[in-house]
């Protein structure tokens, strides 16, 4: 098993979902730590439940998004990790950050990419009238909300919907999704050509 840690910027729903996977099923030990971009992250007391190591790296110390990137970075590089997760981490990575940790970066984002890349997914899919929206998993690119898709999850869209519920609904999603493709990544069970990906189940896996 592979060295994992997380970056978050909020509540760490979605980082949670993950440590209780990771508890529940033995890889625990491949936590090695949250680091979050500001100090009042909720996440943070999360991870502190867990006993997982947390940092914070707090964007506001620096004066231009190159020397956070750098900082970040070095932060990371420290705890040796083969998997990076963002789980709500709020800032734009740049180019140079991208490349340094290039294929070890996983998102989760609140749409069906291609689609509604950026902020106010929800919204945005209720003002273009689509019937299904979704949730993504995606490898990390300096293109923003781009990157090798992992896996998607589809909700449908009510006639009753506001952006709160659609949101509550995808999620749920969220939750389900991130924790097995996150180990998936640690046990080396992702093949990519391209943008076309691959996760091989653990049997066929071991074959």
């Amino acid at each position: 098993m592979k060295n994992l840690v997380l970056l978050i910027s909020g509540r760490g729903s979605n980082l949670q979902s993950i440590l209780q996977a990771a508890r529940e099923q033995g890889w625990m030990e491949s936590v090695r730590g949250v680091i979050s971009n500001r100090a009042d992250a909720g996440g943070l007391d999360v991870a502190r439940t867990f006993g997982v190591p947390t940092q914070i790296v707090a964007h506001t110390d620096f004066a231009s998004r190159e020397a956070f990137d750098q900082a970040l970075g070095d932060a990371i590089a420290a705890l040796h990790p083969d998997v990076i997760a963002l789980c709500g981490f709020m800032r734009v990575l740049g180019a140079a950050f991208v490349a340094r940790f290039a294929g070890r970066l996983v998102n989760i984002h609140p749409s069906l990419l291609p689609a509604f890349t950026g902020l106010h997914t929800h919204a945005r899919a209720l003002e273009e009238g689509v019937k299904w929206h979704g949730v993504t998993v995606h490898l990390v690119s300096s293109a923003l909300d781009h990157g090798p898709i992992l896996a998607q999850a589809v909700v449908p869209v009510l006639d009753d919907d506001t952006p709160q519920t659609l949101a509550a609904r995808a999620l749920l999603e969220e939750h389900r999704i991130y924790p097995p493709v996150v180990r998936a990544l640690l046990e080396g069970r992702v093949r990519t050509d391209g943008l076309r990906t691959r996760i091989l189940p653990a049997s066929e896996h071991l074959l």
